[in-house]
């Protein structure tokens, strides 16, 4: 008997190696719990606030999108491949609170996420997106460290 605990999960996926382990998981919970899941990528927008509209920047906004379709594809060809449901979306804004707003406005009961998937300057700069969605979530968060290489 599938638990109702877990009737909606959000996995949340940057693209990287880092969320791949993440996906895991998720997909082995929505399995185990007969669970609908949603693939997010974020596109973000803040990053580009101060770059003038032009060729180089819609240039860049295609390379990001097609980044996010591809990230998104990974994850349903992995639920699929379990025979999940899954639905795939790409946004854009800032990425934690783009997550935690899906969360919230699809009553998702829990969000999937990686660790990791941003290093060094980007880190610091910029902090972690697990890190402020588990901060700002109402909904419990599941965050997962990657098993890609460390920096």
């Amino acid at each position: 008997m599938a638990s109702k605990l877990f009737r909606k999960i959000l996995i949340a996926t940057d693209g990287s190696d880092y969320t791949k382990s993440a996906i895991e998981y998720a997909v082995e919970l929505a399995k185990n719990t007969e669970a609908k899941l949603y693939a997010i990528y974020v596109i973000d927008t803040a990053a580009f606030a101060s770059i003038p509209m032009d060729a180089a920047w819609e240039s860049m906004y295609e390379l990001l999108k097609q980044e996010g379709d591809e990230a998104t594809a990974y994850v349903a060809d992995k639920a699929q491949a379990e025979g999940l449901e899954v639905e795939r979306y790409t946004v854009e804004g800032h990425p934690a609170e783009e997550i935690r707003k899906f969360a919230e406005e699809n009553s998702v009961d829990l969000i999937a996420m990686g660790t990791l998937g941003k290093s060094g300057l980007d880190r610091f700069l910029l902090g972690s997106v697990a890190e402020k969605v588990v901060r700002t979530s109402k909904i419990p968060v599941l965050v997962v460290r990657g098993k890609g290489k460390q920096k």
